[in-house]
C-alpha cells in the first residue's frame, strides 16, 4: 500500500492546480499561499517517499514533471489574468515547456525511446519560477517587498527560461546526432 504513496502525492499536487487557480482568480491570496505550500510539500514528499520506500516508477517519473508544469502554468495564467504579471512572461514560460515537449515528442517519433532527466538548469528554472510566483502572491499580502523585486523576478524568469530551454534543445540535438551517427556506423558495419 505504501508503494502508492509517492504517486498519490503527485496526483494530489496535480489536482491542487484547480483550487489554487480559483483562489488566485478570486484574489484570496492567503488561501492561495496555503494551497501552494501544500503543493510544495507534496513535491518534496513524493520524491522523498519514492526513494525511501523504493517506489520509483516510470509512471511516477513521468507524472511528477507533468504535475509541476500544470501547477506552474495554472499559476502564471491566473496571475496574468488578474494583471499581476505581464502576459508576455506567461507566454514565455508556457512556450519553453511546449518547445521541450515538442522536442521530446519529435525525438521519440524520429529517433526512438529515451530516458527523460531534468537538468540542473531545468531544476533552477522551476525554483526561480516558483520563487517568483510566491513573491507575487506575498506582495499582495505584505507591503515590505519592494516593487523593483517584480522587475528583477521577471528578468530572472525570462533569462532562466531561455537558458534552460536552449539547453534542452542543444541536448536533444546532440543526442539525435549521436543516435543517427551510431545507426549509420552500425548500418555500414553490416554492409
Amino acid at each position: 500500500m505504501l508503494q502508492y504513496l509517492p504517486n498519490s502525492l503527485t496526483c494530489m499536487r496535480l489536482l491542487l492546480a484547480v483550487p489554487l487557480s480559483v483562489m488566485i482568480l478570486r484574489s484570496d491570496f492567503n488561501a492561495a499561499l496555503i494551497i501552494g505550500m501544500i503543493a510544495g510539500a507534496t513535491d518534496i514528499l513524493d520524491g522523498f517517499f519514492a526513494r525511501r520506500l523504493g517506489a520509483m516508477s516510470r509512471f511516477g517519473a513521468a507524472l511528477d514533471p507533468i504535475a509541476d508544469k500544470v501547477l506552474i502554468m495554472a499559476i502564471f495564467i491566473c496571475l496574468a489574468a488578474i494583471a499581476l504579471v505581464p502576459w508576455y512572461l506567461t507566454v514565455a514560460v508556457i512556450l519553453r515547456d511546449l518547445i521541450i515537449v515538442a522536442g521530446a515528442a519529435c525525438y521519440h517519433r524520429l529517433i526512438g525511446p529515451f530516458e527523460f532527466e531534468a537538468t540542473r538548469l531545468s531544476k533552477a528554472n522551476m525554483f526561480i519560477q516558483i520563487s517568483f510566483c510566491v513573491m507575487i502572491l506575498l506582495m499582495q499580502i505584505v507591503d515590505w517587498i519592494p516593487n523593483i523585486a517584480i522587475l528583477i523576478g521577471i528578468v530572472a524568469v525570462l533569462f532562466i527560461a531561455a537558458a534552460s530551454g536552449f539547453d534542452y534543445v542543444m541536448s536533444w540535438t546532440i543526442k539525435a546526432l549521436q543516435s543517427s551517427k551510431n545507426k549509420t556506423s552500425t548500418n555500414s558495419d553490416i554492409d
